[in-house]
C-alpha cells in the first residue's frame, strides 16, 4: 500500500558555536558542521518518512566561508527528492553574527537517507513528496539530475581504476608534486 504524500518537509536547526567546537585557528571544525548537517538531514528525512532513517551518502560538501566561535549557525534542511525508500535532503548552512546580525552562507550539501523498518531493519517505502510550487519541482528535478551525474561519475571512476596502467601512465607524474621511489 502506497503511503499518503506528505507536504514539503522542512527542518531548521540553530546552534551557538562554542569554543570547544573550534580548531587551533579559532574556526569551527568542519567535522562539527558535518555532524550538525547529518542531524538536520536525519530530522528532516525521518519527519517525512515517519520512521527511522540512516545516512547513505553525502554529496558535495564545500566549506565556502569559515564559521567563527560565537556565531549562530542555522541549518535549513528540506526533502528535495524521494525514491522508494530513499530521500535526498538539501541542507543550507547560514552563520550569523550575534553582534551585527550579518548572515553568511557557509555550506550547501545534499544527504541521501534511506528509511528503515524499525523491526526488520530493511529499507521501507516512504511517502511520495508533494510538489506544491515550481521551486519544489525544480529541486526534485535537480536531485534527479544529481543522481544521474553521480552514477555516471561513479561508472567513469570505476572504469578509470580498472583501465589504469601504472607503467604506461607514470610519465603523467612528471609535472606533479611527488617523488617517485622504486616502483
Amino acid at each position: 500500500m502506497e503511503p499518503k504524500s506528505v507536504s514539503y518537509s522542512q527542518t531548521t536547526i540553530t546552534e551557538l558555536m562554542i569554543p570547544s567546537y573550534a580548531n587551533f585557528g579559532g574556526k569551527i571544525h568542519g567535522g562539527i558542521l558535518l555532524s550538525l548537517m547529518d542531524k538536520a538531514a536525519y530530522a528532516c528525512a525521518s519527519k517525512h518518512a515517519s520512521t527511522y532513517v540512516v545516512t547513505v551518502a553525502v554529496d558535495h560538501v564545500e566549506f565556502l566561508q569559515p564559521v567563527e566561535v560565537g556565531q549562530l549557525v542555522s541549518l535549513l534542511a528540506s526533502v528535495n527528492y524521494v525514491g522508494k525508500s530513499s530521500l535526498i535532503v538539501g541542507i543550507r548552512v547560514i552563520a550569523e553574527s550575534i553582534k551585527t546580525g550579518e548572515k553568511v552562507h557557509t555550506n550547501t550539501s545534499y544527504f541521501t537517507m534511506v528509511a528503515k523498518d524499525e523491526e526488520t531493519n530493511q529499507p521501507t517505502l516512504v511517502p511520495p513528496l508533494l510538489l506544491e510550487t515550481r521551486e519544489d519541482a525544480r529541486r526534485f528535478l535537480e536531485a534527479l539530475k544529481r543522481k544521474e551525474i553521480r552514477k555516471a561519475y561513479q561508472n567513469e571512476l570505476n572504469n578509470a581504476k580498472t583501465s589504469l596502467a601504472v607503467e604506461e601512465d607514470l610519465p603523467l607524474l612528471a609535472g606533479e608534486r611527488c617523488v617517485l621511489g622504486t616502483i
